[in-house]
């Protein structure tokens, strides 16, 4: 059985809000998405989010005006960068409380973890230079400094682990490519002005980055390092994430008030969704459910439901049916609107008929044979759920 994931056509619409801190500027879900972190810059603290009841269950105090964060692959710690301090705050994400501070430079601004926990990259840009720190996780010390382009904003890994990619504005308007293994910048590709956020597709294929000053999305095919398109979005766009099924792209645009969905497969923007004011940080949830937004000036996260992915719960009939006589299957699938069902491919025994808002398969067969088909179950919101194939045999009534 197939279970789709949530497309860019998807109705994504702003189901509930959360309060945060005062001035929220970034968000990151643990990798089990029971928790979601914010970065409160006015009162030195961070948020936590427990998802489930969508409610702030406490605030940890960190380092002066938290910035940027993010959650390591294994869930066991969160680093948060400071723009008043030179420090990075390292949370213990068990004991929910700071557990050590990392010394990094100058104006600390975004960090990421590399795909496999090892290393960290930390951003640092003062006096028209820039840096990324290379933290070793393990130790929690700073291993190596790489030079990288000026003011550098934004820090994100490639799913493979094997390249980084930096957004460099102060009117530079690039992008750093940086050798993770070689440790150091291989290349700079031009994009829009003044890029402020960038994340990579899961297949690697491609990188997004909002452009806050252009008022669009580029988009740069990593094999080649170029940019292959250029999409317009709303007023100042800010941050960037990209579903975990790779299907869209969602881009919070912060002199709008909205966010921007971008289809991934077409790079064309399909909706746009009101949000809070200012909004900035981004982040989707690990099951693909939910997209969160932090409203700058709203001092709150906006919670973008995308609506629950199809699942079939009930998709193994009786192989074999006889003429004459009764035959009764139900259908059953999760998701939110809940679903239709419909043959997908091939036929159904003749004398049978698929109920499409029940999912029952009934009747009494009326020829005898092999019949083949699939059964989908869809709901306007994910794509269809579809099953294996099904072969029903159709045996003649004896006759005594």
């Amino acid at each position: 059985m197939l279970v789709g994931n949530v497309p860019a056509t998807a109705a994504a619409t702003v189901t509930s809000t959360i309060p945060a801190g005062p001035s929220p500027r970034d968000v990151a879900f643990t990798p089990d998405g029971s928790k979601a972190y914010v970065t409160n810059w006015e009162s030195n603290t961070v948020s936590v989010i427990d998802v489930a009841s969508g409610t702030v269950t406490s605030a940890i105090p960190v380092e002066a005006s938290p910035l940027d964060v993010a959650v390591a692959p294994d869930g066991s710690r969160a680093y948060v960068t400071s723009g008043d301090s030179v420090e990075v705050s390292v949370i213990d994400v068990a004991t929910g409380a700071v557990s050590s501070t990392i010394a990094i430079g100058a104006a600390p601004m975004a960090v990421a973890f590399a795909p496999d926990g090892v290393t960290a990259y930390v951003t640092s840009g003062g006096s028209g230079s820039g840096t990324v720190s290379v933290i070793e996780v393990a130790s929690g010390m700073v291993a190596s400094t790489i030079p990288v382009g000026p003011l550098p904003n934004a820090v994100a890994f490639s799913p493979d682990g094997s390249t980084a990619y930096v957004t460099n504005g102060q009117d530079s308007d690039m992008v750093t490519v940086i050798d993770v293994a070689a440790g150091a910048m291989t290349s700079t590709i031009p994009v829009g002005s003044s890029p402020t956020d960038v994340a990579f597709t899961p297949d690697g294929s491609k990188a997004y980055t909002t452009n806050n000053e252009g008022d669009s999305v580029s988009v740069i095919d990593v094999a080649s390092g170029a940019v292959t398109s250029t999409i317009p979005v709303g007023h100042a766009p800010d941050g960037v994430a990209v579903a975990p099924g790779g299907s869209a792209a969602y881009v919070t645009n912060s002199g709008a008030g909205t966010v921007s969905v971008i289809d991934v497969a077409s790079s064309a923007v399909t909706s746009t969704v009101t949000a809070g004011s200012h909004p900035t940080g981004i982040a989707a949830a690990p099951d693909g459910s939910s997209v969160y937004v932090v409203n700058t000036l709203s001092n709150s996260v906006s919670v973008i439901s995308l609506g629950a992915p199809l699942a079939f719960t009930a998709a193994t009939p009786p192989t074999k049916a006889n003429m004459r006589a009764v035959y009764n299957y139900r259908f059953a699938a999760t998701g939110s609107p809940a679903p239709t069902f419909h043959v997908s491919s091939g036929t159904l025994p003749a004398g049978l008929r698929l109920d499409a808002a029940t999912g029952v398969l009934s009747g009494t067969p009326s020829k005898a044979g092999k019949f083949t088909f699939k059964v989908a179950a869809s709901n306007g919101v994910s794509p269809d759920a579809v099953t294996d194939r099904i072969t029903v045999t159709v045996t003649k009534a004896k006759i005594r």
